[in-house]
């Protein structure tokens, strides 16, 4: 017989699962974290229920929030059962579930409420996770968006936003007005330069506002860049019924994740902070190398697998990862042009890095998928594979490998695998990514390339591989194009 999760049942679950082992009556805030997804429970919130079996940090809980309507679902879920998530860790070796404690309230979701709570004092870091492509920047310049429309409705209506941004900035020009001491803003995104994305929207939102408050924030808020992983593959049926079924416990909001986590840190932390380091949180001056590694090894492997994957008709990441021509392609590419742009990190060997990545991504009780890899292709590739094309382009180096990435996702845009069967582009740029697909599949136009594509648009070495790998896809097909890659020599 199941138990169904909340305080009082905590006592009554089975042994197999721990349990807090520490008073959680006794927790008080001192984090709200904005965007209580998968990622930040399997993350964030574990290593703060970590530090607090420690006997330590106990006066930096979490308050969640939100401004979505999925928050509000997620509140009601959680509400239910006390703010508690079962976390299980997808080892293959064996699963191991803990009940994770460290959240103590999820406020309503609401703007004007938010604001006030973030004008507490108690409230000394305001943590994020709200996607990558929640910071309004513009494709084409890379900075703030102020012309975004809901920016714009925003800044009509400060006094009740319906943005993060707008809100953040409210509450910060009400605790300077009432000279309270500003709270932390800590991006927990996966993108680059984390803190710095976050630094230029608030300021770029507030300078639109008033210059004195847009200044004072540059001057005495801080932003700190971090680094965050941990594979979390989004929570279904086949999840919920997974915990049931192996743990007996009823979650309504459970998560599933690898048995692995990283959290490297900028100490930027005026208002003070959590002893993290204590539960293996990295706390550098420079988060960026660290940063570049993981962003480009991991993630730029993850869009290295991804596509094909998709064209060869896998669903499960792990199921791409036994297919030779998948797996050998990702180790070429990343040796041979990955790896060779990451700078050296004094301590990090990058090859035992790679190889932990690797066995990541063929971990099978992860039950990752092909599609989540996909998604979002015209965000996650300016990020995870463009950087490191240029940067081989401008060291004169080659970069077939790294363009045959580009044209596999060219490809999937057509929105067909290599059987012919339909496959779904879910991407907020769906519309230009399918006309760009068949101006280069159908109609023979691979020097059109979308403006996302930045200076590449017009780099003619660019130019000339992408259209050799385009005529090779289109001639060849994805499989018998990888194996012409792999059978090449190392250039």
């Amino acid at each position: 017989m199941t138990t169904k999760l909340n305080m009082t049942a905590l006592s009554m679950l089975p042994d197999a699962i721990a349990k807090p082992a520490f008073d959680r009556s006794a927790l008080s805030a001192g984090i709200l974290h904005i965007g209580v997804g998968n990622f930040h429970r399997a993350h964030q919130a574990v290593y703060l229920n970590k530090l607090f079996e420690q006997g330590e940090g106990h006066d930096w809980a979490i308050v969640g929030a939100g401004l979505m309507p999925y928050d509000k679902a997620m509140r009601e879920r959680l509400r239910a059962q006390d703010w508690l998530t079962t976390i299980v860790e997808l080892d293959p070796v064996g699963l191991s579930a803990h009940v994770c404690a460290s959240m103590i309230d999820f406020i309503e979701v609401d703007p004007v409420g938010l604001i006030d709570r973030l004008c507490q004092p108690d409230i000394r870091i305001v943590s994020l996770t709200i996607t990558e492509g929640g910071y309004f920047v513009d494709p084409n310049t890379g900075g703030f968006d102020v012309s975004h429309p809901e920016i714009l409705a925003d800044l009509e209506n400060p006094e009740a936003p319906s943005t993060v941004f707008g809100v953040l900035v409210a509450a910060l020009m009400r605790r300077k007005a009432t000279g309270g001491v500003p709270f932390t803003i800590m991006s927990c995104d996966n993108l680059p330069e984390n803190g710095h994305m976050a630094k230029q929207t608030v300021v770029g939102y507030a300078r639109a506002m008033s210059s004195d408050v847009a200044e004072w924030i540059e001057k005495d808020v801080a932003f700190p860049n971090g680094m965050v992983d941990c594979i979390t593959p989004a929570t279904g049926d086949r999840e919920r019924t997974l915990i049931r079924d192996t743990f007996d416990i009823e979650d309504a909001a459970p998560v599933v994740c690898e048995p692995f986590r990283q959290w490297v840190l900028e100490d930027k932390f005026p208002a003070g902070r959590p002893a993290l380091e204590k539960v293996g949180v990295e706390f550098v001056a420079d988060v960026a190398p660290y940063e570049l590694m993981k962003l480009r090894i991991l993630n730029g492997g993850h869009a290295a697998i991804a596509y094909p994957g998709a064209l060869l008709g896998h669903h499960f990441v792990h199921d791409a990862m036994a297919d030779p021509l998948i797996r050998a392609y990702l180790a070429k590419l990343e040796t041979e042009e990955i790896v060779p742009t990451i700078p050296e990190i004094p301590g990090v060997s990058f090859t035992a890095y790679l190889a932990t990545v690797m066995e990541r991504f063929s971990n099978s009780a992860v039950g990752d998928t092909i599609p989540r890899l996909c998604l979002d292709g015209s965000n996650r590739q300016p990020k995870f594979i463009l950087p490191t094309i240029q940067d081989r382009l401008d060291s004169g180096l080659p970069i077939r490998g790294l363009v045959l990435e580009t044209a596999l996702w060219c490809l999937y845009c057509l929105g067909r695998n290599q059987a012919g069967q339909e496959i779904a582009l879910e991407d907020e740029n769906a519309d230009l990514l399918r006309e760009w697909a068949n101006a280069v599949y159908l109609e023979g136009k691979a020097d059109e390339l979308p403006e996302l594509f930045g200076p590449l648009c017009t780099n003619p070495a660019f130019l000339t591989e992408f259209e050799i790998a385009a005529n090779k896809l289109r001639s060849l097909g994805a499989a018998k194009t990888l194996e012409d890659y792999l059978a090449a020599p190392a250039e």
